[in-house]
């Protein structure tokens, strides 16, 4: 009579664990996104840098927090907390730095358990992306 409620429980936090791992991965495949399409499309020009912050941050938000499964039932099974993710873009001299930080529900069993939430941060370092220049063989000119 005892070991049904408590297989139940047990297979309640075996669910749990497995979507944080979820979580996390999906996490790293996001900011990977993130990174690479903002390292292809953001440019070093300063006169670009209003559509770089606006529409290419933006729509790059957007996606990865579809992706994630923001307002989806994916996410409540995640248990995403807040509206979105936090996806800050940091540029430097020579890296333009990815931070992609997602915060989950608090795990609550009240007779037992009772947590704040966790925060996951992943960190993208990304080299500045210079114009390639053409490859030519030597010699065949």
């Amino acid at each position: 009579m005892l070991l049904l409620p408590m297989f139940v429980f047990f297979l309640y936090a075996f669910a749990k664990i497995f979507a944080a791992l979820v979580l996390i991965q999906k996490m790293e495949i996001a900011s990977y996104y993130a990174a690479r399409r903002w390292q292809l499309e953001s440019h070093r020009n300063y006169a670009y840098v209003g559509h770089d912050e606006g529409v290419l941050a933006i729509d790059i938000k957007k996606r990865v927090a579809d992706y994630l499964g923001y307002g989806t039932p994916i996410g409540k099974f995640l248990d995403l907390d807040g509206g979105a993710p936090v996806l800050t873009i940091e540029r430097t001299q020579v890296w333009q730095v990815v931070y992609l930080r997602v915060r989950t529900k608090p795990v609550a069993v009240s007779w037992m358990y009772k947590s704040k939430g966790f925060d996951f941060e992943i960190t993208k370092y990304v080299p500045n992306r210079d114009r390639p220049i053409a490859f030519e063989l030597p010699g065949m000119k």
